[in-house]
Formats: structure tokens, C-alpha cells, sequence
């Protein structure tokens, strides 16, 4: 199937009203890309793994991005092992209470992005029985994702060595020139 057809087989299967369907990338690297309400979002994934004619059986990756005003957007990829051929699944949650329901009961490998995606984006996966800290560590605040988040600055100081030949107080002191281990000096070795 052509990203173009995957894209209007599951849009149809969904029922198409409320979907945005279209293609990704290009040439060999096009995908179809779906764009489901958050309410739909099982529907989408389940569908995409149980219809015969996608049969998307591999959970590729799932992740997110910051829209900032708009919300955030839940990407996830899925894959047909038999058919090779893939689908990128899209949804947008608002900013002030981020949720979909979790998928790890349909693609159980989806559990260590839906960790990942609430530690970094603070995105909530309904029904995910273990959403932990997995990359950050238990005292770590916020979700460094985000676009609001504040990076640490560095504190500035000064190079306690010379900056460049010549400006230290030892003067202008040339190192000697060394030979690499092993190699003999010239005069000692060759024909006399």
C-alpha cells in the first residue's frame, strides 16, 4: 500500500470525520500521517494494529512536541512487519491538563516511551499503572521538554592556565621536542 492509501484506509476505518489525513517525508521515507482527537487515540492505534490490510504489529516509538499556546502533540509510529509499511499517528492535548489513555495493553512496548514522554513533557497516559522517574533522577523538578523550562546557566570563570604562548609569567619557556617510546635517536641506529 501507498502512504496514501494507508492514510485514507484507516481514516475510513475511524469513521474520517474529525481526522486529518496526509503524508510525511518523502520519496522512500514517506510515511502516512493521521491526525486523531485525543478521545480517538486508542481507537486509532488499536485499528491500525488490528486491520488486516495495515496490520501494524510493531510499536515503532512514541514521543511529543511542545506547541507551546496550542498544547502539545503525542507522535507515535507504527509499523507492518508482513506489509512494510508504516503510520504516524498524531493527537493534540491542551497545555493545562495533558492526557491520552495509555496503549501499553495494546503494544506493550509502549511503556518505556509513555514514561518517558510524562518525565520529560509531564504528560499523564491514563491507565499506565507505573509512570516513575526513568531518565531523571527522584529530586529533579519540572520537565526539562518543555519549551518554558529554564536551563541551568553556567557559572563563568576565569582560566586559571595561559591563553595563549607567551602571556603566562614563566616568559616564552619552549618545550623540547620529544621522540615517540621506542624510536631510537637519529645517529643511533642505520648505516655509520
Amino acid at each position: 500500500m501507498t502512504p496514501d492509501e494507508i492514510g485514507t484506509r484507516l481514516g475510513t476505518l475511524l469513521g474520517g470525520e474529525q481526522l486529518t489525513v496526509g503524508v510525511s517525508g518523502g520519496q522512500a521515507y514517506a510515511r502516512a500521517t493521521v491526525d486523531v482527537p485525543p478521545d480517538r487515540w486508542r481507537d486509532a492505534l488499536r485499528t491500525a494494529r488490528d486491520d488486516a490490510e495495515l496490520g501494524c504489529d510493531f510499536f515503532d516509538w512514541l514521543s511529543a512536541v511542545d506547541e507551546l499556546a496550542d498544547g502539545f502533540d503525542i507522535v507515535a509510529h507504527l509499523w507492518s512487519t508482513r506489509h512494510r509499511h508504516g503510520v504516524l499517528l498524531r493527537t493534540r492535548v491542551p497545555r493545562p491538563e495533558p492526557e491520552v489513555p495509555s496503549v501499553v495493553d495494546l503494544y506493550p512496548g509502549a511503556a518505556w516511551h509513555e514514561r518517558e514522554t510524562y518525565e520529560m513533557f509531564g504528560i499523564g497516559f491514563a491507565g499506565h499503572a507505573e509512570l516513575r522517574p526513568l531518565l531523571l533522577p527522584p529530586e529533579f523538578e519540572g520537565h526539562p521538554l518543555r519549551k518554558e523550562f529554564v536551563l541551568a546557566s553556567r557559572v563563568a570563570k576565569p582560566w586559571p592556565g595561559a591563553k595563549e604562548p607567551g602571556e603566562s609569567e614563566a616568559g616564552t619557556a619552549r618545550r623540547a621536542p620529544m621522540r615517540p617510546p621506542g624510536v631510537p635517536a637519529p645517529g643511533e641506529w642505520g648505516d655509520r
